[in-house]
């Protein structure tokens, strides 16, 4: 087999694109989006009809209206061609906003539900803020399942598991540019602080016995992949999804239910202050997840002038 294959035996795979043309060749089980990967997408000729006709059938919808048009046009494509399901994202200027965020997601599944597309097979994708893990709380009671995004700490992650989020998508690769540009030194393989963070975070979801999934995404290298076999889920890139296909080197399964029960980890105590006060004395944490705030309202705001370059 080669190391997708091998992988598949303990990890369900997802792919991390807009681009669902590229999803058939891997065959993974889910999708995932956000607004830079439709942004990315939205600018090949193949896709093109898509934004057109999110314009052309809502003359008199918002801008921001027809853009969730166009993340629901992808969205219902993609799950054509996989079984599971789709991640959907709310726009990321709501995520210090709890009412906001409930009201968008709510709004993001009527336009599946509208579409045919039962609610189960969709994540709405949130921003890992305290506001943002409060709306998901909400949303999970209603039976809206939830992709907690732009996730660095283990304080965002204890917080999302305890409000009952469906999953949660700590992200390697912006941990492992962080440290690699302050130290000046590449992390490999098992010493990546961005493989070492996903580990703890599974590790202390499987020993204190919660449910949240945990989906670790924003892979940089085909060896944070290989460090993390055995987590619930991975969301992988198209050419790294490749790279894998391309390789027969043996994989192994590194991350288990049962290992984690012999991890050393002590359990947290949170409340708004104490995420707040922890989340602030993460440097990293609070630096990325400010940085990916504000770089998918950057894309947003591009998606934004397409829409009105057509209107």
């Amino acid at each position: 087999m080669n190391q997708l294959e091998q992988l598949k035996q303990f990890t369900t795979v997802v792919a991390d694109t807009g681009d669902f043309q590229s999803i058939k060749a891997y065959t993974p089980r889910d999708a995932t989006t956000n607004p830079s990967l439709i942004l990315k997408a939205v600018q090949k000729a193949e896709y093109q009809p898509l934004l057109e006709q999110a314009v052309r059938a809502n003359p008199g919808a918002s801008t921001g209206a027809i853009i969730d048009h166009l993340l629901i046009a992808f969205g219902v494509e993609i799950l054509k061609l996989i079984p599971g399901r789709v991640s959907t994202e709310v726009d990321a200027a709501l995520s210090f906003d709890t009412e906001a965020t409930v009201a968008k997601g709510r709004a993001l599944i009527a336009l599946y539900e509208q579409a045919g597309v039962a609610r189960e097979r969709v994540l709405i994708k949130i921003a890992a803020t305290w506001e943002g893990i409060r709306a998901a709380e909400i949303l999970e009671r209603d039976g809206i399942r939830c992709n907690m995004t732009l996730l660095f700490s283990l304080c965002q992650a204890v917080a999302c598991a305890e409000a009952g989020a469906q999953l949660i998508s700590p992200f390697v690769g912006r941990i492992y540019d962080w440290h690699k540009q302050k130290s000046g030194v590449e992390p490999v393989g098992a010493d990546d602080p961005g493989v070492q963070s996903v580990r703890r975070i599974y590790n202390y979801y499987r020993k204190f016995g919660y449910k949240t999934e945990v989906m670790g995404a924003s892979f940089r290298n085909v060896s944070q992949i290989v460090e993390l076999a055995g987590c619930d889920l991975l969301t992988i890139s198209p050419d790294l999804l490749q790279k894998l296909a391309d390789s027969d080197a043996p994989l192994t399964r590194k991350l288990s239910a049962e290992a984690a029960q012999a991890a050393e980890l002590d359990r947290v105590a949170l409340d708004e202050k104490a995420f707040r006060f922890m989340l602030n004395d993460d440097a990293m944490a609070t630096e990325k997840l400010a940085e990916g705030i504000r770089a998918f309202c950057a894309d947003t705001a591009k998606l934004q002038q397409m829409v009105a370059a057509l209107r």
